[in-house]
């Protein structure tokens, strides 16, 4: 993986991200965490789920982020509230996986109940419909600068973003169906960093 460890601190040499060793983040600080993210997230929530924590917090380092995010693609359920579960759950088990969810669901459920009674009564307003379309656009733009960020911190960008071009190809351009498109190329992409990791050995 490319990290090295010194004084203390774990170092992710792909991008120079720092990590501090030794005591976990507490359940409090993971808990008004991931509050930050739910209420903050307008249109998709992954990118904040980055920004906290691997830029701000550095409870991980940006390739176990990477990691661990696409571990979370390939389960059932949305994938932001998958990886809460899964960040909650490496530090404190199953008590850090409740607290993570409930602090990335328990704000954006209040607003969004409130927001579902005012669209009920103002969403046919064009005022309201322009907002929502203009929401829509940036949360499709920070998704996008998400997935940069994360491609800038691959290792061997050459051989496996090919694999991520080809995923946007089969889904996004051919509309062929996610599941298959994707278990088929993480299978190759696990074939090829396998023979890549045996010709090191």
């Amino acid at each position: 993986m490319g990290w090295g460890q010194k004084e203390g601190v774990v170092v992710d040499e792909s991008n120079q991200a720092r990590v501090q060793a030794g005591a976990p983040p507490s359940l409090r600080a993971m808990f008004f965490g991931f509050s930050r993210v739910g209420l903050s997230g307008f249109g998709g929530v992954l990118p904040f789920v980055r920004r906290v924590v691997v830029e701000q917090e550095r409870w991980l380092a940006a390739d176990e982020f990477n990691s661990l995010l696409g571990l979370c693609q390939f389960l059932p359920g949305p994938n932001v509230i998958n990886l809460s579960v899964a960040v909650g759950a490496r530090f404190h088990g199953v008590r850090g996986a409740l607290v993570c969810s409930l602090g990335l669901l328990g704000g954006p459920m209040l607003v969004a109940l409130l927001l579902g009674l005012a669209y009920d009564l103002y969403g046919s307003l064009p005022v309201a419909q322009a907002l929502l379309r203009g929401i829509s656009a940036a949360g499709a733009g920070l998704i996008v600068a998400m997935g940069w960020r994360m491609g800038s911190s691959v290792q061997h960008k050459e051989v496996f973003l090919p694999f991520a071009l080809l995923a946007f190809v089969g889904v996004g351009l051919l509309r062929w169906p996610m599941p298959p498109v994707l278990l088929l190329l993480a299978a190759l992409s696990s074939y090829v960093a396998w023979r890549r990791l045996e010709r090191k050995a």
